[in-house]
């Protein structure tokens, strides 16, 4: 059941009012509702994986009881690694089994040794990266005393069921949305305006930008021996349209559908595309997910501190398995790897903390050095975009090398104006409203009623004009 489907718009419309004039009286009746609702809207992907989903739920709940009753560290260390064990043997079976015997089979080749793998040939289950890492970080807090064990099995799998999160995130803590689960919730006419404004826009990032950048970056990558430089230049700034369209675009719907229910969710995507350098960038970008590797992994390892040495090789482990973490392909291994090196000299230098506040705060226009650097960060970032779009290390590369030939002075071969003008126009919003929570969140609240809701009418009737087939998003692979 995708956001931009009409399942998904009759769906939420029927939980949302059955929610708040059926279940509003009593608090648990609400987060058995939400519950089931959040298990029907899995299932609709593929029922059978709700089974897999209710396993990891109950395994992470009943080891958070164990370990919390614990009366030996011995003890606790041993339900806690076989809670981790578990979880990410599911995830690396169905996630990366076949990358591992792949590359073993082609690595035992190139030596003369002639081997075949077992393959799986399964689905992905929808979510399981992101429903994994819930459990992980309930689990381990609770192993490192920072929180109590939930004792309502209902209001745990709420957390790690949650409807809006489910399949693509935020990553939630518990320490975050348990105490909101827990409390009773009252319907707010102008939060859920609110809700209703952020659906909006993230439903424009989707349909309007990310899916028509798709059309032409799909083309641009999937012939790229045909094209020259110039085009696969516009190909890749495509892309990096698309996949920023694509997955806050999603991460604006998740939030605005949490807040029609009275729950926050984390935020996700700060406009990293205004970013000023790489360190910046992945403060803004897919948030919860770089937090996350920060607190459970590389702090752990011991973050910034300690020598040259140390640093470096936290840095890589962290962008690396942030890169493995999206699939399991050398591609994303590649731009894990790139960003990693993006981000060492930012370090090594002790400037990666020198952008905190929102670029020209305060200003309706940014100095020239601030736009230069706007545009090199996001050069940067496009071209590590290449790996991850890329079908393979060979391709990406063959990719970049066309681009710098003698092609890359004509003119592109594609040009898709439209794209382009929408594009402009969205960057415009986008801009205006960088300093709130999501672009559109005040703009026009100041205006008449007729300019404003004809704003808003603009953005639904852009929505239809340019939505056609379902397009699936592209973090719901990961």
């Amino acid at each position: 059941m995708l956001f931009n489907s009409i399942h998904f718009a009759i769906f939420l419309p029927i939980v949302f009012v059955l929610y708040w004039l059926v279940t509003n009286k009593n608090l648990k009746v609400q987060n058995v509702f939400l519950l089931l609702s959040s298990y029907f809207f899995y299932a609709c992907w593929d029922w059978r994986f709700l089974f897999l989903l209710l396993f990891s739920t109950l395994l992470d709940f009943f080891a958070g009881l164990k370990m919390q009753k614990a009366r030996s560290k011995n003890t606790k260390k041993v339900l806690f690694w076989l809670s981790v064990g578990i979880n990410l043997g599911f995830l690396g079976l169905f996630k990366y089994y076949n990358f591992f015997a792949d590359s073993f089979a082609e690595s035992m080749a190139h030596i003369g040794f002639k081997i075949d793998v077992w393959t799986l040939k399964v689905i992905l289950p929808v979510g399981i990266s992101f429903y994994t890492f819930h459990g992980l970080s309930y689990v381990i807090d609770i192993y490192k005393d920072r929180i109590k064990a939930e004792n309502s099995f209902v209001d745990y799998a709420l957390f790690v069921s949650f409807f809006p999160l489910l399949v693509a995130g935020p990553i939630e803590r518990a320490t975050h949305l348990l105490p909101q689960i827990k409390t009773k919730r009252t319907f707010d006419y102008h939060r859920a305006v609110d809700g209703l404004r952020q659906i909006l826009w993230g439903l424009f990032k989707k349909v309007v930008i990310a899916d028509n950048c798709a059309e032409f970056a799909s083309q641009i990558f999937n012939h790229s021996a045909s094209y020259s430089g110039s085009t696969l230049v516009l190909g890749a700034v495509l892309f990096s349209f698309q996949i920023y369209g694509d997955f806050s675009g999603y991460s604006d719907i998740a939030l605005g559908t949490a807040r029609l229910f009275g729950i926050d969710l984390l935020k996700n995507f700060a406009f990293p595309y205004f970013s000023r350098d790489m360190a910046e960038f992945w403060r803004r970008w897919h948030i919860s997910l770089s937090s996350w590797f920060r607190d459970y992994l590389y702090l752990p390892l011991g973050g910034s501190k300690g020598g040259t040495f140390m640093k470096v090789r936290n840095t890589f482990i962290i962008f690396l398995v942030s890169g493995f973490w999206h699939g399991a392909n050398w591609t994303f291994i590649a731009w894990g790897a790139l960003n990693a090196a993006y981000f060492l000299p930012l370090m090594l230098t002790e400037r990666n903390r020198n952008n905190l506040e929102t670029v020209a705060q305060g200003k309706i226009l940014p100095t020239f050095k601030e736009v230069m650097l706007m545009l090199l960060t996001f050069g940067l970032t496009t071209l590590a975009w290449i790996f991850f779009r890329a079908e393979s290390i060979s391709h990406a590369i063959s990719y970049i090398a066309s681009i710098f030939s003698s092609s890359l002075l004509l003119p592109p071969q594609i040009m898709p104006c439209t794209t382009l003008i929408l594009i402009a126009l969205f960057l415009l919003i986008e801009w205006a409203g960088r300093e709130k929570q999501y672009a559109i969140q005040t703009l026009g609240l100041s205006w008449k009623s007729p300019f404003r809701y004809m704003f808003y009418y603009a953005i639904v009737f852009a929505i239809i004009w340019f939505g056609g087939k379902e397009q699936q998003f592209i973090y719901f692979q990961f």
